[in-house]
């Protein structure tokens, strides 16, 4: 099959959608099928996968909550055009369609079966709503669309009308489940380690929250070490410790860095305050093998309790933007061993529904449907 999947944001500063997009094309090329990606960028640029190619300059626009990296103009445009007609896909596949970038050209450019991917969770309903007249005509031609969580799916109908079929993000968990332990970063009984992997810069993702956190598990714990990856400033990260040592920055890690640290924490914090659709972060160290405490996020409840809520939890979780609640859950599983072991063997199992070897053929179901209905919606 012959698959075209657009991208809106850069792939020069790492983030879920293109994580997401770049491990789906190298999945679907593994089994065999024709894939290119197209994403905002500049002829030439090192950090485009080899099967990507080049939207357009990037321009940084604050958008959704953060700051995307988007590519758009009459230059863009011609670009995308270009890009879908010589492409003859079989399978258009646009993920966030609504964003003003690379992806909503292509929307707009579109002939044939077309399905688009919805990731985020907290689209601002006034943008939505200035913008929908511009965005109707594209949406229309979609065939099916896809939600990463049921949060990304309520968004969706909520700000844009219409649903979606829910297929959940992806990670290759076999090589999260068989990273190797870095000597430096395990934990010891008096010196455990926690874990942190998110940008330093952007506040839902909680930052702000962990550094309460570290002297709250300290004062019973004084050896526990705090472990942070990502990309941001780390200087005024150090600035909200009352002892900037207690914390190691490791800075951004590739991939290989990241697999490490998660398989060697004890415990992972994901201490994020809102904005969330999903917990990739959460699969990968649940992959890993290491305990999780999360925030109470909808989108983080559904990883750790299953889809509906129901199940046997796999992690533990505290009130969103409670520190002494978080503090509590860490030192609950560092002081407990077997009930860490046998949350991380449980995540571990857990984690397996999102391999991408699932969430492919999920996928690929949805592009057969749409082919077979000869892109109609």
């Amino acid at each position: 099959m012959r698959i075209g999947l657009v991208c809106p944001y850069a792939f020069d500063v790492p983030g879920g959608v293109q994580f997401h997009v770049r491990d789906l094309a190298e999945h679907l090329l593994g089994l065999g099928h024709h894939v290119r990606v197209l994403a905002p960028g500049e002829d030439g640029d090192p950090h485009l996968p080899p099967f990507a190619d080049a939207g357009g300059r990037v321009v940084a626009v604050p958008y959704n909550g953060s700051v995307a990296r988007l590519s758009f103009g009459p230059v863009t445009a011609a670009r995308v055009r270009r890009w879908v007609a010589e492409g003859a896909f079989d399978v258009l596949h646009v993920h966030e369609p609504v964003a003003p970038s690379t992806s909503l050209l292509a929307l707009w450019a579109a002939q044939g079966p077309l399905v688009a991917t919805f990731h985020t969770a907290n689209l601002r309903s006034r943008a939505l709503q200035a913008a929908f007249p511009l965005l109707r005509p594209g949406l229309e031609k979609v065939s099916a669309r896809i939600a990463v969580s049921e949060d990304a799916r309520r968004t969706l109908v909520e700000h844009v009308g219409g649903d979606a079929v829910v297929v959940p993000n992806g990670v290759f968990v076999d090589a999260f489940a068989t990273a190797p332990a870095r000597p430096a970063w395990s934990g010891t009984e008096r010196a455990p380690v926690v874990a942190f992997v998110g940008r330093l810069d952007e506040p839902r993702k909680g930052l702000p929250l962990l550094c309460q956190v570290v002297p709250r598990v300290r004062a019973v714990v004084p050896g526990a070490r705090f472990l942070v990856a990502g990309r941001g400033d780390a200087a005024a990260a150090r600035a909200l410790l009352d002892d900037p040592s207690a914390v190691e920055f490791l800075g951004a890690v590739p991939d290989a860095d990241k697999r490490a640290l998660l398989a060697s924490a004890d415990v992972y914090l994901a201490p994020h305050t809102g904005g969330e659709s999903f917990g990739i972060v959460l699969v990968e160290a649940m992959a890993a093998g290491a305990a999780v405490v999360a925030s109470d996020l909808g989108a983080f409840r559904r990883v750790l309790t299953g889809p509906d809520g129901g199940g046997e939890p796999v992690g533990e979780l505290f009130t969103v933007g409670d520190a002494d609640a978080a503090a509590a859950a860490v030192l609950r599983l560092l002081a407990d061993a077997p009930r860490r072991r046998a949350l991380a063997a449980a995540g571990r199992r857990a984690a397996w529904r999102y391999d991408w070897s699932r969430v492919a053929a999920e996928v690929l179901a949805v592009y057969e449907t749409v082919r077979a209905a000869g892109g109609a919606r």
